[in-house]
């Protein structure tokens, strides 16, 4: 019964969520200086059936999930190793961990103009643009997991004869699988916040792209249509995370809210 309340409490809460949200949005719609920037709900849902009878909004979705997936799993791939080597050896560390740091500091806008003159326009330096800044943001995050991994743990293993393989796969990576679970997190916040930097690269089609034409052309409520979009998008991903969390990490203690 306890489960039950908790559960109706949750949705009031999110319905108290909702309507909070709307009305702030129905306020700007009229306040004299924001009425132009935040159009209401009854004249954004319009702009949907706008975009696609142009024939771009699929286009602009699926051009930009390209770019998302396909530069964050190049960015998880990469980072799981880097993560791993410096964790594990101290020059690899030494090494590396001041380039990751002073680079993921520089905007994405700084090095996008450098990626087109590289690689050209499309979606190539767009994919290269986020595959950078999810590497550096999960690297770091990983690595910081696995060196505040307990050593007493480490120690006790060894004592008991465990060999560098058993440490690894039975005290390394399970200990580490949450770390990494907060670094896929962060690694898919950071591909949406570079997707706007990222498909100023040229891109011919995206929802970044389409925001800043639509901005262009002063066609808010088509550009704050793409806005909501890509924060739809960005909670569908979140709740795929915590999926694969519970279903990964079910072990791990958590606080009781």
């Amino acid at each position: 019964m306890k489960k039950k309340k908790n559960r109706i409490s949750d949705k009031l809460w999110l319905l108290i969520s909702i309507a909070t949200a709307f009305l702030v949005w129905f306020l700007l719609s009229k306040g004299e200086v924001t009425a132009r920037s935040f159009p209401f709900v009854d004249k954004v849902i319009p702009a949907v059936g706008k975009m696609a009878d142009r024939g771009v909004l699929g286009k602009d979705i699926g051009s930009s999930l390209l770019c998302v997936l396909a530069g964050f799993s190049l960015g998880f791939i990469t980072s799981l190793p880097v993560a791993f080597l410096m964790a594990w050896y101290k020059p690899v560390q030494k090494i590396l961990e001041p380039w990751i740091n002073f680079i993921r500091n520089i905007p994405a806008l700084g090095y996008a103009p450098l990626l087109v003159i590289t690689f050209g326009v499309g979606k190539k330096p767009a994919i290269i643009l986020i595959w950078i800044a999810t590497f550096m943001t999960m690297s770091i995050t990983i690595y910081q997991g696995i060196k505040n991994i307990d050593t007493t743990l480490l120690k006790a293993a060894r004592v008991l004869g465990a060999n560098d393989k058993d440490i690894f796969f039975k005290i390394i990576c399970p200990a580490t699988l949450p770390f990494i679970i907060t670094a896929v997190r962060l690694g898919l916040s950071a591909a949406l916040t570079t997707l706007l930097a990222a498909e100023s690269t040229g891109a011919q089609a995206g929802i970044g792209m389409r925001i800043r034409s639509l901005a262009n052309a002063f066609e808010s409520d088509g550009m704050l249509m793409y806005i909501i979009l890509l924060g739809i998008i960005g909670l569908i991903l979140v709740k795929i995370t915590d999926v694969i969390e519970r279903r990964l990490t079910g072990w791990q203690e958590k606080i009781q809210e």
